[in-house]
């Protein structure tokens, strides 16, 4: 059975409305205190989500619940600036819904960003891991049910994070000088961090960082045919590692000192994938 996406096609034309000449390339989802990329965006286009129809209001802080239409680097892009959690309440196809929204505005990139927790022991708060790989540990596919037209009813995951975007970034992280690393991010259900134990059991599982979205996402776009990139924040270690208690305040001030590395990395990757 073959269905329609809900509130994609009038979530689209009333974005496609706004939008003017924009004729978006690249999708980019802004993780927890990573928004101030889309205050950078050229020619801007603001729609606040409550505007937009299927799209909840963001209640996390650091999301600010918009979609930003514009250009980096002289290439057409929509920034979403706050993202869907399912610890909010909202299903896996909830959460993947602005990514459907992308590509019917004709995105066939996705760039995602996130915050996460540190697994590895050589990770610290302020580095910029590129994704490689992920675990799906939310227990949630936003593609259960009948398939969506246009989708690929089961989406290869051999390589989630197209291995060119991996190698482009790699590059752009040297051409700016932002020194990053990279890594696997395990997705969990939220809202509670970690356990330490649950932090051992990531860290034998193979996970460098964990944090509690972007997996819905990224397997939206696969089975949509879009090339996906991700980078995470590392915001803090994970439970067990430090004496630290954890907070989403660590978070925002991590995402505050980053900005400006992570701004140059995206432009420079935004502008080399649009050549």
């Amino acid at each position: 059975m073959t269905t329609a996406a809900p509130d994609v096609a009038a979530a689209a034309s009333l974005i496609g409305e706004q939008l003017g000449g924009c004729h978006p390339r690249i999708a980019i989802i802004l993780g927890s205190g990573l928004g101030q990329l889309a205050d950078r965006i050229e020619r801007a286009t603001n729609i606040p989500y409550a505007d937009i129809p299927g799209f909840p209001s963001s209640t996390v802080v650091g999301h600010a619940g918009r979609l930003v239409a514009g250009s980096i680097e002289a290439c057409d892009v929509i920034a979403l600036s706050g993202r869907f959690h399912l610890y909010e309440g909202h299903s896996a196809a909830t959460a993947g819904l602005p990514v459907r929204v992308a590509h019917a505005l004709g995105a066939r990139v996705l760039f995602v960003s996130n915050a996460a927790g540190g697994v590895r022991a050589t990770l610290r708060p302020g580095d910029l891991m590129l994704i490689d790989d992920h675990i799906n540990l939310m227990w949630r596919n936003p593609l259960i049910g009948p398939i969506v037209g246009g989708d690929e009813r089961f989406p290869d995951m051999s390589a989630p994070y197209d291995r060119e975007l991996l190698s482009i970034l790699r590059e752009v992280a040297l051409d700016v000088g932002v020194p990053v690393t990279e890594g696997v991010y395990a997705a969990v259900l939220g809202p509670s961090y970690e356990t330490p134990a649950e932090v051992r059991m990531l860290r034998w599982m193979g996970a460098d960082a964990v944090g509690m979205s972007t997996i819905p996402e990224v397997l939206t776009a696969r089975a949509l045919g879009m090339r996906v990139a991700g980078v995470s924040c590392i915001t803090n270690h994970g439970a067990g590692m430090t004496t630290q208690p954890l907070s989403h305040d660590e978070v925002v001030e991590i995402g505050e000192r980053v900005k400006e590395p992570f701004e140059r990395l995206v432009r420079g990757f935004v502008a080399r994938v649009a050549d």
